[in-house]
């Protein structure tokens, strides 16, 4: 699979995530660095040999617009929120895998149980491609935050998951397509 990347200048200081540990880094202004992904909510970028994670709130430091967000209809009924948590869900990246968790086959379990006549609860469980990444925790915390900001869903529970462990095999046709597999 080719990449691209791109040369980009970082115009204001700002934090990212070291990858794959995911303890922060502060980057200053006139710092280059190049962009190697940009897919779902997030940048990823690498920094003097270093891979690291821009959130897409911090777009405006590399010069560019924040990642479009998912397109959410006018109504949502109860009976919509199942599609929507999973469109949602295809929209989460780890940050070095061109492939969405749902395509990575890293969502275990989707459920939805009703909290009230307005309201959803979600249940997830999520294994990571490695029980000791330490992206893990950063992924879990934006799809938590992606489903929590739908319309309906009142609470989420995300287990992180590691039995059956994730191997290959659970990864879609099109994923392994992309990853050239």
């Amino acid at each position: 699979m080719k990449r691209h990347r791109e040369d980009v200048l970082i115009t204001r200081p700002v934090r990212v995530e070291r990858i794959p540990e995911g303890s922060p880094l502060d980057l200053a202004a006139g710092e280059l660095a190049q962009l190697t992904q940009a897919l779902g909510s997030s940048f990823t970028l690498l920094v003097d040999g270093q891979l690291v994670r821009l959130k897409g709130v911090d777009a405006d430091a590399i010069g560019k617009p924040p990642p479009a967000t998912l397109a959410l209809p006018d109504k949502v009924e109860l009976e919509d929120v199942s599609d929507l948590v999973w469109q949602t869900l295809k929209t989460c990246y780890d940050p070095e895998i061109p492939v969405d968790i749902v395509e990575l086959g890293l969502i275990y379990r989707c459920d939805i149980e009703p909290l009230d006549s307005d309201q959803v609860k979600v249940w997830i469980d999520m294994s990571l491609t490695a029980p000791g990444c330490g992206m893990g925790e950063s992924i879990a915390e934006e799809v938590c935050d992606k489903v929590l900001a739908l319309p309906r869903v009142g609470e989420i529970t995300l287990n992180l998951v590691f039995d059956p462990p994730w191997d290959r095999s659970r990864m879609s046709e099109a994923a392994m397509l992309a990853l050239g597999l």
